[in-house]
């Protein structure tokens, strides 16, 4: 072999020479006058001893290889060292092949005990036969290596089933999208990098630096991680930012990374400890190079990388798939699965000769961007006596418990306040907390007054059932009457007692599907169908039920609407009981604005027909949607649905422009919008309010089309200015069809006929009302006027002198116009026919 060629292989030579006993000649020059053995220690047991003989770590080596071989060849070995240990050695190659030639056994082709053979039917060109280790070899080098000291997970479950992740092996976590693999890389890397103080590589295919920053940050200080994608830290959390500064974590985000890349950088890396290569992605993508049909050779070239360096190499898969898997032939693999708890996941950890070897249960933080141990409990706080059981009411236990799925993150479908508010409650019960409890009930009775819109599964019935337990039993501590009495018919109208009036599921019941009879005040449906059969563009209002489980349309949900819930930091927020004129017991908001703004009043705004206004021009693909994967720009012929980053938004005096979006990130941290919000934001792009437009990830578009519902809403707007003024039973019965109609393009329940299911179509003219709302409110910020609240698509509270909205607004009863109120500060913010 000449000298070119091993230097380029040296790190696989070494490893031969190492574990396979096996010496490689070497020659230098065009005469090949240099000439040079690259053989075990064994062939020079005092280059074990570094002192005595020059020494060279193989980075260093490798650079420098062509005078190591002079120097060998003139008779100076050279020792060669992984990080600080002898693993081979260099020397003058007629040297040793005299030894070998004076012994008897070589020259009969026999094998001594711990000697080397070549068999005859398979000779090797250009090294020495092959050394064989007998078992004592064997059994000598078991005994005195010592416990195994490859990286461990930080995970003590976890870590006595693997026994850490095993040098010179690749090992593969395998887990479904959502369920948290990338978090286990993450985890391995925080203890070897963090806590053990030894160097990683993080090869990084789907998450970027900053992100991996944030999950590290989030899953150290126990911050949430949606809070720190907006880049709003903590003074805590920016001081252990900067302690991580020293860390010895390499994070490689570079586009096109590879796995031979990856296995180009990590030679070069010195004392390198462990690689993470953090993610394989099953689906096929143009831009990522770790995806589809590359991964089965992309997995050999990193377990060629382990064996080489006899370093750990830690891969991330998004697939659970045993074929693919298959394929993949990791030498461990560890797979995620949730478990039937679903405040666990479990995780199975087998080796490609002997199957399963062990098991452990995680609990998964997602939040916080971690896995917990199982077992793991919350220490007792000093001074505080008898069991955490012991703490709490009733109805407050059973809400901790129900929320169990939601706040250890195996179950999603909450925003973010509400798990992290749960979280603390079952913390303040486990720890025995008094006081963080007394701090907990107003929010906790915010919350069950007016919950958030929960998963139909038994996990989000069962909270929702909590919620409602919790506030009857609040409500009838505020207003005095026994909680028995608060869940019973009143014996005189034999109605049950409301606390929140938000709609089941759509709103939607039997026969709303048909058409308006000849003569109704407004057919709102009939008009919506045929603005939709008028369209050149041959839509396609309802998508077959056999694809609805796939493609697009799994991944659309209500969290797109980006209608916000924002109230200004400075400003308390509380939810009083209120009885209506019907006798229904409700919630409302009561707000308090801080001496610092000065005097004034809050101007209630309620925006008129926030969605049919939308429908002016909202921009939708009448057509199927087609995977077009990710783009370098956003294309505006095209609309669809869009998977981006959370961008950063930094100011305090308005909500973020996604609104309740961001709450709901997924494992990478990123969301899926619609194309009102991807305009929106690139929109803010060129006005100078954001950085950078958001890289879109994947996107599913068609041919963009704004005018498909412009029929609709000109229909609309009409008989609006009409019937208005008319008010009554006609007006009430126009607002109804309208609200029907609208509902019909995504009916929820499966039993609901309708002549629409576009949820596409229905989240992107949602997601225009809410663009259009948070605009108006943006632009009289920038006027000068002081945002105390953002609501859903049409409510807005500002603080301003008396008798002055925003002159952002115009006050009328036209479609886009506004209705104004002034309430001093304290009072009761009323809402619908209060």
């Amino acid at each position: 072999m000449n000298a070119t060629e091993a230097r380029n292989a040296l790190y696989a030579l070494v490893k031969r020479a190492e574990e396979e006993g096996r010496t490689t000649l070497i020659c230098k020059g065009q005469k090949r006058q240099d000439r040079v053995l690259l053989a075990p220690l064994d062939v020079l047991p005092a280059a074990r001893k570094t002192e005595v003989l020059p020494s060279h770590v193989l980075s260093a080596a490798q650079k420098d290889f062509g005078d190591l071989i002079t120097r060998a060849a003139q008779g100076q070995p050279q020792v060669l060292l992984r990080n600080t240990t002898p693993v081979a050695v260099l020397l003058p190659a007629d040297a040793v092949f005299a030894t070998h030639s004076s012994d008897p056994a070589a020259a009969t082709g026999a094998a001594p005990a711990g000697g080397a053979v070549n068999s005859p039917r398979n000779p090797d060109q250009g090294s020495v036969p092959r050394r064989l280790a007998t078992l004592g070899d064997a059994i000598g080098a078991v005994l005195t290596s010592g416990q195994a000291t490859g990286p461990l997970f930080g995970l003590s479950g976890l870590d006595a089933a693997t026994g850490g992740v095993p040098s010179g092996r690749l090992t593969l976590v395998a887990a479904a999208p959502n369920v948290g693999g990338s978090l286990l890389g993450l985890s391995a890397a925080r203890q070897t990098a963090l806590v053990d103080g030894h160097k990683v590589l993080y090869a990084a295919s789907g998450p970027n630096r900053a992100d991996i920053m944030r999950r590290i940050l989030a899953a150290e200080t126990g911050g949430d991680y949606p809070r720190l994608k907006q880049g709003r830290l903590t003074a805590h959390e920016q001081q252990v930012a900067q302690q991580l500064v020293q860390a010895p974590l390499l994070i490689d985000d570079g586009s096109d990374l590879t796995a031979e890349a990856i296995a180009e950088t990590a030679p070069h890396v010195q004392d390198l400890s462990l690689v993470v290569v953090d993610r394989l992605q099953a689906s096929p993508s143009a831009r990522l190079p770790l995806s589809g049909n590359r991964l089965p050779d992309a997995s050999q070239v990193l377990a060629s990388l382990a064996r080489t360096l006899h370093i750990p190499v830690l891969a991330i898969i998004d697939s659970d798939d045993p074929a693919l898997l298959g394929l993949l032939d990791a030498d461990v693999l560890v797979t995620l699965a949730p478990a039937k708890d679903p405040s666990k996941v479990q995780v199975t950890v087998a080796e490609r000769d002997f199957g399963a070897i062990g098991s452990a249960y995680l609990r998964p933080d997602l939040l916080h961007a971690r896995f917990l141990d199982a077992g793991a409990a919350p220490a007792g706080r000093a001074g505080v006596e008898g069991s955490a059981r012991s703490l709490g009411s009733a109805v407050e236990q059973d809400l901790a418990q129900a929320a169990l799925p939601y706040t250890s993150g195996a179950q999603q479908g909450l925003p973010a306040f509400v798990t992290h508010m749960l979280a603390g409650l079952r913390t303040a019960l486990a720890n025995g907390d008094p006081e963080a409890l007394t701090e907990l009930g107003p929010s906790l009775a915010e919350t069950a007054a007016a919950p958030p819109q929960l998963p139909d599964t038994a996990e989000g019935r069962r909270l929702a059932a909590a919620l409602q337990a919790y506030g009857t039993a609040a409500f009838a501590e505020t207003t005095g009457q026994p909680a028995a009495a608060a869940v019973q018919p009143t014996a005189d109208s034999g109605q049950v007692p409301h606390i929140d009036e938000e709609d089941d599921g759509d709103g939607l019941v039997p026969g709303d599907e048909e058409d308006e009879p000849e003569g109704a005040v407004f057919p709102a449906l009939r008009i919506l169908k045929d603005a939709v059969a008028r369209s050149k563009m041959h839509p396609i209002p309802v998508i077959r039920t056999e694809e609805r489980d796939s493609g697009p349309w799994s991944l659309i949900s209500e969290d797109m609407d980006g209608e916000p819930r924002w109230v200004h930091p400075d400003v308390t927020l509380t939810r009083v009981p209120h009885i209506k004129a019907n006798g229904k017991r409700v919630r409302r908001d009561q707000l308090d604005v801080p001496d610092s703004f000065g005097q004034g009043v809050l101007c209630l705004i309620d925006r008129n027909g926030s969605y049919p206004s939308a429908c002016s021009a909202v921009p939708l693909a009448p057509n199927k949607l087609l995977h077009t994967g990710p783009l370098d720009t956003f294309d505006k012929t095209q609309a669809g649905i869009y998977l981006i980053d959370i961008p950063e938004w930094n100011r305090t005096d308005m909500p973020h422009p996604l609104g309740r979006i961001i709450e709901r990130p997924d494992e990478q941290g990123r969301v899926w919008v619609t194309t009102p919000h991807i305009k929106q934001l690139e929109k803010l792009v060129r006005e100078g309010h954001l950085a950078a437009a958001p890289t879109i990830h994947d996107s599913w578009t068609g041919k963009a089309n704004e005018s498909l519902f412009k029929p609709f809403y000109e229909a609309t707007r009409k008989a609006r200015t009409e019937l208005v003024q008319i008010g009554g039973d006609p007006y009430k019965a126009y607002k109804t069809r309208l609200s029907i109609a609208l509902r019909l393009l995504w009916p929820k329940r499966p039993e609901q006929r309708s002549p629409f299911w576009r949820p596409d179509w229905r989240m992107s003219m949602v997601a225009e009302a809410s663009v259009r709302h948070w605009s108006v409110a943006f632009r009289a910020v920038q006027d000068g006027h002081k945002l105390v609240a953002l609501r859903n698509v049409d409510a807005a509270v500002f603080w301003t002198p008396p008798s002055t909205p925003p002159a952002t607004y115009r006050i009328g009863t036209g479609f886009g116009e506004v209705k104004a109120k002034f309430i001093q500060p304290g009072e009761m913010i009323p809402e619908g026919d209060d």
